[in-house]
């Protein structure tokens, strides 16, 4: 196992700056999930961790062994630090046990490590076939177990579940996961997908223009985001303006209590997440509102409210069929503390 460590890493392609002093610790042993929407620098970070681009600035550490940093560039081969790549990439000419056993030494190849690793993505009895013969999800099967095979003591994830269908995803997901943690590794997920990150990470660090703008438990992060952009990117969120009085704040939907004391001037944003709003029949305690859409998920809806002034909000309604319908006047609620920001 090992500890990663990033320290003030900056990078630049002429006069575009791609990382721009990113500062990251991912825990030995631990998933991290660095999230950001597109250009952000997810992929210039992991290029750099991998040694595929050199640094121009900070250190990077693995395994408390400096791998960049001033005069610094550990090639990859060296790093002991594997990728697993959007799509597999498999060797089309050989077996999945070939291609798993690829990066190994003999006596590792006759160790059962091959084996051992396809066991542990799922694949056990698998080795004779050859990639034409698996499934887009199996093949990125492949793609996990090769890369553990030689026990690296950090392993890269690049999107490698974007190519997937989401029945795909879920399933394979749960397995990487699994995997990673049954061998000990420490992982590094780049991903642009707020649902994969969430479920899977031990740790999510948000990206933004370069840098790293918040790290923690995927709970925290979603709960306790550090500014309203982190906020509405971990998810639905329902943004509103307000005015702070004394430990509440008053909104389009009412007096809100606040999560924690803020220094930010009298008028602020709040964050409500759909799930905290509760509708009611109309006339009930709360505010009024008329419902204008309805999304169903399967599992849940989410339905979007016309306050007065042309406000509009979301809430999460968990049954399966949403007692309201289009045109309903509703009374809304919200349950527990809100985050305020500065407006």
């Amino acid at each position: 196992m090992a500890e990663l460590t990033m320290t003030d890493v900056r990078k630049s392609y002429g006069p575009v700056s791609a990382l721009t002093g990113v500062d990251l610790r991912a825990p030995e042993g631990s998933l991290t999930a660095v999230l950001g929407p597109s250009g952000c620098g997810k992929t210039t970070l992991l290029r750099c961790v991998a040694g595929f681009e050199r640094v121009d600035a900070g250190a990077i550490t693995v395994a408390d062994r400096t791998v960049a940093g001033p005069g610094t560039h550990v090639p990859p081969h060296r790093r002991r630090v594997a990728v697993v790549p959007q799509e597999g990439a498999l060797f089309p000419h050989l077996s999945v046990a070939a291609n798993v056993a690829y990066g190994l030494d003999r006596p590792a190849r006759r160790s059962g490590r091959v084996e051992e690793v396809l066991a542990l993505v799922g694949l056990a009895g698998y080795g004779a076939r050859m990639p034409h013969q698996l499934s887009g999800g199996q093949q990125q099967r492949v793609a996990v177990a090769r890369a553990l095979a030689p026990r690296p003591p950090l392993v890269l994830l690049d999107e490698p579940f974007s190519a997937l269908d989401a029945a795909l995803r879920g399933g394979l997901r749960r397995d990487v996961r699994e995997a990673l943690r049954a061998d000990g590794a420490t992982g590094i997920l780049v991903t642009h997908d707020q649902g994969e990150a969430l479920s899977m990470a031990d740790q999510v660090a948000v990206m933004r223009a370069g840098v790293i703008v918040q790290a923690g438990a995927p709970a925290a992060v979603y709960r306790d985001p550090v500014d309203a952009w982190v906020a509405n990117f971990l998810g639905e969120a329902v943004l509103l303006p307000a005015t702070v009085a004394g430990n509440a704040a008053q909104s389009a939907l009412g007096p809100l209590a606040l999560a924690a004391a803020t220094t930010a001037g009298g008028h602020v944003t709040v964050l409500v997440r759909p799930e905290q709003i509760r509708l009611d029949r109309p006339g009930a305690t709360g505010v009024p509102g008329v419902v204008l859409r309805q999304d169903f998920h399967g599992h849940d809806a989410l339905v979007v409210i016309g306050l007065a002034d042309d406000v509009t909000v979301t809430a999460r309604v968990l049954d399966a069929v949403p007692a309201v319908a289009i045109g309903d006047r509703v009374s809304l609620t919200v349950v527990g503390p809100v985050r305020a920001f500065a407006a």
